[in-house]
């Protein structure tokens, strides 16, 4: 089901992870970011935009995690955006052999056999450094930073003041920080995507986390610093005490607090071989 959020912008959530789909309208039709999980999902998706006379002319993934990668043949062939390095990690990743049962093995077990994994990570790569998605709608920024993972980007629908912010400011979420290698030092990265988000955040009305819940204008520099706070207690190499961990975290999302534990205990040992400033 579809919620407005903002004049020509609307939202579909998944059940599972409450993965945000985000669709913004134009003049031809939608640009529709990070479409959704399951088959049964998109195709809902579809059969909604359908209703509406509004068929996809765009699409955008924030960031190469496999949730925000997916794509339906019922959602059309409407070209498939995303910064240049998560364009790259999906053709690396696609050009092994066994890339989907590679991952097949990180999905879910409860929705594996509903997701659909033909059109995985398809993605066109934006030319680095291009500051506005190409389509014919509403002005939509493309913010990229370090944070999360390689190639992530919010977008920012000026004229709507909405912030897509990919898996960052969700109030169910902790940060989740990017460690495939010991040459980047992702708490810096971490705090430099908050700068970018923050460089915005006067101008918002409306954020959008890739998971959880929608804020409003006075949430977003809340969710901001609620993020930089949880990121910094990772680096004193603490487990962070936050509300969307232990008893205050939401229902059915308990297992997060076992992220902190796991990422403090990676960058400790990190910092232990000498891959990242203590």
């Amino acid at each position: 089901m579809l919620s407005q959020v903002a004049e020509g912008v609307l939202v579909h959530r998944s059940e599972l992870l409450e993965n945000n789909a985000v669709v913004v309208q134009g003049r031809a039709g939608v640009l529709l970011v990070d479409p959704g999980l399951t088959g049964s999902e998109m195709t809902r998706l579809a059969s909604d935009l359908r209703e509406l006379g509004q068929p996809v002319v765009a699409g955008f993934s924030t960031h190469p995690d496999w949730d925000h990668v997916l794509w339906h043949p019922e959602l059309g062939e409407a070209p498939r955006y995303g910064t240049a390095r998560c364009a790259a990690s999906m053709r690396d990743l696609r050009s092994n052999p066994d890339w989907k049962a590679r991952v097949a093995e990180g999905l879910p077990p409860e929705i594996a056999d509903e997701t659909p994994l033909d059109l995985f990570g398809l993605i066109t790569g934006l030319p680095a450094g291009t500051a506005q998605i190409p389509w014919e709608g509403p002005g939509v920024r493309i913010i990229e930073h370090p944070a999360h993972a390689p190639g992530h980007a919010a977008l920012f629908i000026e004229e709507r003041g909405v912030l897509v912010a990919g898996d960052m400011l969700s109030d169910v979420l902790v940060p989740n920080l990017d460690d495939l290698n010991d040459t980047n030092d992702p708490i810096e990265e971490y705090l430099v995507g908050l700068r970018l988000l923050e460089d915005v955040a006067g101008d918002v009305d409306v954020v959008v986390p890739g998971h959880g819940s929608v804020g409003g204008a006075d949430e977003v520099r809340a969710r901001i610093e609620l993020d930089r706070a949880y990121v910094l207690t990772l680096r004193e190499g603490r487990v962070p005490s936050d509300p969307r961990v232990g008893p205050t975290a939401k229902p059915g999302w308990e297992w997060v607090g076992d992220i902190s534990v796991g990422q403090v205990q990676r960058l400790a040992e990190r910092s232990g071989r000498g891959g990242m400033p203590g």
